[in-house]
């Protein structure tokens, strides 16, 4: 019997299910990061074109609740996949000798800086929809509190960059260093995983990057899109992001 016919052992089937978690957790934080700024920006929209304070004022709130909803739904799951990707190379090192996974992960951490980025420059012009709506007490308040958040963020983007360079640099030393592996007849990770159409995966999650842009653009007044485009983006961003699911 050839050695590839075999049953492999316990640990790659371990790490096979392990890549499929890391693989779920990746999905859902880039679900997160994409309808958090869809609906934070439709919202801000709304609000930025309603035509009475009277109904600013709820769109305001909801602006703002977006928000608060936002940033630890991105948290959380952003810190779920890095606690499963870790997982999985520590488990690819132990069994293998090197980690197989994690090419990729500087393109990915600078895709969710910019995620970041993005959300908390749309949550700093919330307490202006506060001010249109006459609620200058809360818009005082808010306005306070972006101060000091802004204030954090540069801090955090700066640590960020450094951290992501060293990182990178790290990688790159690392693939240089070990150059081609031949890798084991064991390892899931190198045998063609059973998926439908690839393409279509990418062509949807592409839909969904034009549609989070679109509203963005519009948000910037870079275009201005009738009220029931601006309801379709939505929803083509939440959809599309959603079966994207591998």
């Amino acid at each position: 019997m050839l050695l590839t016919e075999m049953a492999p052992p316990p640990g790659a089937e371990q790490v096979a299910g392990l890549r499929a978690r890391a693989r779920a957790a990746r999905h859902r934080a880039f679900v997160a990061l994409s309808a958090s700024i869809a609906v934070l920006t439709t919202a801000q929209l709304l609000a930025d074109r309603a035509p009475t304070r009277e109904q600013t004022v709820p769109l305001a709130v909801l602006s703002l609740v977006a928000l608060a909803a936002a940033l630890p739904a991105m948290a959380a799951t952003q810190y779920a996949w890095g606690v499963r990707a870790r997982l999985v190379r520590w488990r690819e090192h132990e069994l293998y000798g090197a980690a197989h996974s994690g090419g990729t992960r500087p393109f990915s951490r600078l895709a969710l800086a910019a995620g970041w980025a993005v959300t908390l420059l749309l949550g700093g012009t919330t307490p202006g929809f506060f001010d249109q709506a006459a609620l200058y007490s809360v818009a005082d308040d808010l306005s306070w509190t972006v101060e000091a958040l802004a204030v954090a963020s540069c801090g955090a983007g700066v640590l960020f960059l450094l951290w992501w360079a060293r990182d990178a640099l790290w990688l790159l030393a690392r693939a240089r260093r070990s150059g081609v592996s031949p890798g084991d007849p064991w390892d899931p990770g190198h045998e063609p995983r059973p998926r439908t159409a690839p393409w279509r995966t990418g062509a949807l999650w592409a839909g969904a990057a034009v549609a989070v842009t679109a509203l963005l653009a519009a948000r910037a007044h870079l275009w201005e899109p009738a009220t029931a485009a601006v309801y379709t983006l939505l929803t083509a961003a939440l959809v599309l992001g959603v079966v994207t699911d591998e």
